[in-house]
């Protein structure tokens, strides 16, 4: 390491967030400048750990001790080629990502673990500034065609796998649009689609092949795609969104979280003007029930659009502000956090339940209940159980369901292909990321479940591995994930 006491001498720092007033006057990413010099003090406090828990921590296995070294040294191309030998995408995981990494550090055990994240967000960042990020291209061509439906995280970090192996891949996407949950679950503040579009120009000259407005199984039958595929990876992503079944759930006024976010991503690409979307939060009082990732973005979009009022409901109890016993480092901590978005505004409701919403003559929505719960053990199993008396009305003219994902749509697809479900309802695989259907592979979270962004990407890598053994009989794809590997929780 090149500092042996930067951990002694400098304590952690990361960029500042814009003055709130200001970033929700725009949709653009909400940190300021963080300057290269302190950005490599911040690097110099890693610790060159004799067991990097941080690499066992990432999904990926990045080599953070090396780049964050290379950063310190002012090596940033040679600290590049090392992030880019284990993740495809650092621009977005450096963006996006939760950074279990930070949580498994071992600096973290007794004080603030090193800003992993913004190292690699600023490696890859200068990379492209300077021109070092390039399309590589195959040694030879092999003559073998795959199809990857999906053009999320998972679809396109096997699809640029396989096309660096010398296969001919073409990815499918039904929306009009490449990116999947990056293109249209992300908010802009989060993650300004500028990235991923020129990340997909690389991909492009490297000779991977966008389809967008194909809805695979209705425009695409199954039998074409095998005659015309040697392989075929189903990275569809986890979209089954879970619902909320209580009276008063067909009231105009109450959607899910994936029926209003889209609409704030498209006015950003030009289809319509902010205040032109279809569902808009524009002077509404706002709930929106989920405590979660995809509720902060929720959140945060209704700031931007002007809602008069948020509420943010979460049935689970408001987590403590320091790790719990029962959640030592290097799990990963479950304290309380506070985003951008929370930052911005909005009350956030912990330990209660939605019982019914109330709507008006015409059928729109006007309010709901909601009742306190408190955690009861029964049977060995933890239940929510409604405080009594403890029933209260709220206003609110929008409601969305940001509950998460149950598992991917097994209409379609999934029916027209007959391919096994395991006992969560997601595609089950082998081994080899393979389906009960011949050629046919699974990765991400149709397969794994609603997860994190690097472990889409590590998942893909790994397919993509799998599938170039199975159509050349050996590969030279690294594979950082089996299916049965689970996150340190």
């Amino acid at each position: 390491m090149g500092d042996t006491k930067g951990f002694l001498r400098h304590g952690r720092e990361v960029p500042t967030r814009r003055a709130v007033p200001v970033r929700l006057r725009d949709w653009k990413e909400v940190y300021e400048e963080f300057d290269e010099s302190a950005l490599q003090t911040q690097a110099s406090r890693c610790m060159d750990c004799g067991i990097p828990f941080c690499n066992n921590g990432c999904p990926l296995g990045n080599i953070i001790p090396d780049w964050n070294d290379l950063a310190y040294r002012d090596q940033w191309r040679d600290a590049i080629e090392r992030l880019h030998a284990t993740n495809n995408f650092p621009e977005f995981t450096g963006r996006l990502c939760p950074a279990p990494c930070e949580a498994a550090c071992v600096l973290g055990i007794n004080q603030d673990p090193v800003a992993i994240k913004q190292v690699e967000v600023t490696i890859i960042d200068k990379a492209w500034d300077e021109g070092w990020v390039v399309p590589v291209h195959p040694s030879r061509p092999t003559g073998k065609r795959v199809a990857v439906v999906g053009s999320g995280p998972a679809g396109l970090a096997v699809a640029q796998q396989l096309t660096r192996a010398g296969h001919a891949v073409v990815v499918l996407e039904r929306a009009d649009r490449i990116g999947g949950l990056l293109r249209y679950g992300i908010p802009e503040f989060k993650m300004e689609k500028r990235f991923l579009d020129r990340r997909l120009a690389q991909m492009r000259a490297e000779g991977t092949e966008f389809r967008p407005n194909v809805n695979v199984g209705v425009d695409v039958t199954v039998e074409e795609l095998e005659q015309r595929y040697d392989a075929v990876v189903l990275a569809t992503g986890a979209t089954a969104w879970r619902d909320l079944p209580i009276p008063g759930r067909e009231f105009t006024g109450v959607y899910q979280a994936m029926e209003f976010l889209p609409w704030a991503n498209k006015a950003q690409e030009g289809d319509m003007a902010v205040d032109e979307v279809p569902i808009s939060a524009a002077g509404k009082k706002v709930v929106i029930i989920g405590g979660g990732d995809t509720g902060a973005d929720c959140l945060g979009t209704s700031h931007r659009q002007g809602a008069e009022s948020v509420h943010q409901f979460e049935i689970m109890p408001r987590p403590s502000d320091s790790r719990p016993d029962a959640n030592p480092w290097p799990t990963y901590p479950m304290t309380y956090k506070v985003t951008s978005a929370h930052e911005e505004g909005g009350e956030r409701v912990y330990a209660v339940n939605t019982v019914e919403f109330l709507g008006d003559e015409q059928g729109n929505l006007r309010a709901l209940k909601y009742a306190e719960v408190e955690q009861q053990v029964t049977d060995g199993r933890m239940q929510f159980v409604p405080v009594e008396g403890s029933e209260t009305e709220l206003e609110c003219d929008l409601v969305f369901l940001a509950m998460g994902f149950v598992g991917p749509e097994q209409s379609g697809l999934l029916d027209a292909l007959g391919v096994d479900l395991d006992d969560r309802g997601n595609v089950a695989r082998d081994s080899s990321w393979a389906t009960s259907r011949d050629n046919v592979f699974v990765c991400g979270d149709a397969g794994r479940g609603q997860s994190l962004i690097v472990w889409a990407i590590a998942e893909g890598r790994a397919c993509a591995a799998a599938v170039d053994q199975h159509l050349m009989g050996e590969t030279e794809l690294p594979s950082p994930v089996r299916p049965t590997d689970r996150p340190l929780v």
